[in-house]
């Protein structure tokens, strides 16, 4: 019988551009370097593919599934530092859309025993200062500083069109 994730995975090895599948000791290595465990759906994707690179290949891909070496917590991609003052500590970076922002999974919850996406947008920003032209921006908050050097594919400054 096949399922959702399988479909979701026949799809991205026929379509796109996945990495080498990570290792069981890779996903154990990961696991221990965050303090939190791969939902079934995450580490099924992983055990198939270490990311990917979605619709065509970097630089031009719209959408990069980042390897597990890569996934930090969203504050160190968007701000280059982890620090509390920018954002919970349960919130990771997962998918690098290659425009300033990102696809983010919390995992200090789960729903049916996976992790729900991240949708809320930073506290104390308003929508109207979020989007204000011109303005640089990373997954829609203003930057605080330089991009943290050892992310240099997580972090970056933009603008938005106006």
């Amino acid at each position: 019988m096949t399922t959702p994730m399988s479909r979701l995975l026949a799809e991205i090895s026929r379509d796109h551009f996945p990495y080498p599948p990570a290792t069981p000791e890779a996903i154990a290595a990961f696991e221990h370097r965050v303090g939190w465990k791969l939902d079934p759906d995450l580490s099924a994707f992983y055990l198939h593919c270490d990311g990917a690179e979605l619709i065509e290949r970097l630089p031009n891909t719209p959408y990069r599934v980042l390897p597990l070496s890569k996934i930090v917590r969203a504050r160190v991609a968007i701000y280059g530092e982890d620090d509390d003052q920018w954002g919970p500590a349960s919130v990771y970076a997962l998918c690098d859309v290659q425009d300033g922002n990102y696809v983010l999974v919390d995992v200090a919850r789960q729903e049916d025993g996976r992790y729900p996406p991240h949708r809320r947008r930073p506290r104390g920003l308003a929508r109207s200062e979020v989007l204000r032209p011109g303005r640089p921006l990373l997954l829609g908050v203003p930057r605080a500083g330089p991009a943290h050097p050892a992310q240099p594919l997580l972090a970056r400054r933009m603008t938005p069109r106006t």
